[in-house]
């Protein structure tokens, strides 16, 4: 069995679509910080994606936590062609597929970036990789909303269209153990 923690990174304050950006969070909300820290196991590594909004997150968060190497694998979902492109905007440009990406999703992938479902695969690779690692303790995620989503689905055993509409706050809180084959949500956007 392994308990992950997952936290979504600090607000980016984007109007737009955020993907493989590498745009910063802010972390100014220190008392927020201090009382999700203090949700998290002592003893539990902390590792994170390598964009920086989840990477300084984690720094901020893991006080004297044992920091693991930032992992490409954790990014966000790349939304390739509408990377930085405002919602109204792509709605516009890609009307059909845009509703099918929001509707859909699945297969369906932005133009030059990927889908719900290769996203779920990479990070399954990297989440697999770790409870092999850390088996029967605890590990401590910082990473981004459609990559905790895709494990809140996983968990529940919801589709993607079922999911995507699920709320996950900045510096929230999802808590899932993985137990071989079993998954088990605990608690979902949870904020301290």
């Amino acid at each position: 069995m392994t308990r992950f923690f997952w936290l979504r990174h600090g607000p980016t304050h984007q109007k737009v679509f955020t993907g493989w950006r590498d745009v910063p969070a802010d972390l100014s909300d220190l008392g927020l910080i201090t009382r999700m820290a203090a949700l998290l196991p002592a003893d539990a590594p902390v590792v994170s994606s390598d964009l920086r909004r989840a990477r300084d997150t984690a720094d901020a968060l893991a006080g004297p936590r044992r920091r693991l190497p930032d992992q490409p694998a954790l990014r966000e979902m790349h939304f390739g062609d509408w990377d930085g492109l405002p919602f109204p905007e792509v709605a516009r440009r890609d009307p059909v597929l845009s509703r099918a990406y929001w509707e859909t999703p699945g297969d369906i992938a932005a133009p030059g970036g990927e889908s719900w479902n290769d996203t779920s695969a990479r990070v399954e690779t990297a989440v697999q990789s770790l409870a092999a690692a850390h088996h029967g303790g605890a590990v401590v995620i910082v990473a981004h909303l459609g990559v905790i989503l895709t494990q809140v689905a996983r968990a529940t055993g919801r589709s993607p269209d079922q999911t995507i509409g699920q709320s996950i706050e900045p510096l929230s809180l999802t808590e899932i153990v993985i137990d071989g084959p079993r998954r088990q949500l605990i608690r979902v956007n949870h904020l301290g």
